[in-house]
């Protein structure tokens, strides 16, 4: 039984009984495969059964947490409701929920600021705008959710230009090491490439793209992936320079027309080029980059360094799931 479904049933039939006429919101979102509709029978084995992220006021949460550690039974739909050493009803504030998710509230009066977005891991973005709300009683989480639905249309441009910058930088690279042959290096690179061609096609279809384990998934998700991925996969497989960078050259085609479809820019041409005089053969990634960086018309995302969100320059763990040290990283980037 997919959780979401399991987390559903579990709040109507338990949890809401339990806090009839205490004003609440109640959602699945935040952490766990089941948010992601990525579970499966083998993400039962560990912290994993009905759940429930039960949002009441300051003054009443106390009280709504008391009534649940009461009143939970032990079972529910064949599942226990106690696992990972706590049960699976989370009772918090919504600013202090999304402020520790986030490293700050979505849900206030003012827009998320530069820093708030650009801080804030696309998983964690991916976290609290999918699953579900059960209820709103609040107003809060719905409110919350749309406002981080998708990046304001300058801080999107500029984090596909950053992306498009990703693939720019080493777009020639599994070329020039299969030339030296350095068979290994031109694979490693060409599977760094594929990582980025990936996130950017989510990116452009308006996705948060999830972490590694959950990001080949997604990208097969997406409309019109299939010959992308085809192509990704055989890059991949294959055994030597030349038919990795045809089959990356395939998949960055893809994303050059996918790129004009959007219409952020003026089209540009989608075939493939000489890398300067060398033989390798790209796409010209940084044509894309400057192209969508020109569309800004906000004159202070345009002068924003050119590294883009958090994701796209840090890849620690220890970093991205810890909001602070997200933001101070932020903050000294933007020189804020």
């Amino acid at each position: 039984m997919p959780g979401l479904e399991l987390s559903r049933d579990f709040y109507t039939e338990v949890v809401r009984p339990v806090v009839a006429g205490v004003p609440h919101s109640a959602a699945l979102i935040g952490a766990g495969s089941e948010v992601l509709a990525f579970d499966t029978e083998r993400s039962t084995d560990h912290d994993w059964g009905p759940r429930v992220v039960l949002f009441a006021a300051s003054d009443r949460a106390g009280e709504v947490r008391q009534a649940v550690e009461r009143r939970l039974p032990a079972v529910f739909g064949g599942y226990p409701t106690v696992f990972g050493g706590r049960h699976g009803v989370e009772v918090a504030e919504p600013e202090r929920w999304f402020a520790a998710r986030l490293g700050f509230d979505p849900g206030g009066p003012a827009a998320p600021t530069v820093l708030d977005w650009l801080s804030a891991p696309w998983q964690r973005l991916a976290e609290v705008t999918s699953g579900e709300v059960f209820h709103d009683g609040l107003g809060v989480l719905e409110r919350a959710r749309a406002a981080l639905r998708w990046y304001p249309g300058d801080l999107w441009r500029h984090v596909l230009a950053a992306q498009w910058r990703r693939l720019a930088q080493e777009e020639a690279f599994p070329g020039r090491c299969g030339e030296v042959g350095d068979d290994l290096g031109s694979a490693a690179v060409t599977a760094r490439l594929a990582r980025e061609v990936m996130r950017l096609g989510l990116l452009m279809r308006r996705r948060y793209p999830p972490y590694s384990k959950w990001l080949g998934s997604a990208f097969t998700r997406l409309p019109g992936s299939a010959e992308p991925g085809d192509s990704l996969a055989a890059a991949l497989a294959a055994a030597d320079w030349r038919e990795r960078e045809r089959h990356l050259g395939r998949a960055y085609e893809r994303m050059a027309a996918l790129h004009n479809r959007l219409g952020l820019t003026d089209p540009l041409e989608t075939s493939l080029r000489a890398y300067h005089a060398r033989p390798f053969q790209v796409i010209g990634a940084q044509r894309f980059a400057d192209a969508l960086t020109a569309s800004i018309a906000d004159p202070a995302v345009a002068a924003l360094p050119p590294v883009g969100s958090i994701d796209q320059f840090a890849d620690s763990t220890d970093l991205l799931t810890r909001p602070d040290r997200c933001r101070a990283v932020m903050r000294a980037v933007l020189e804020l």
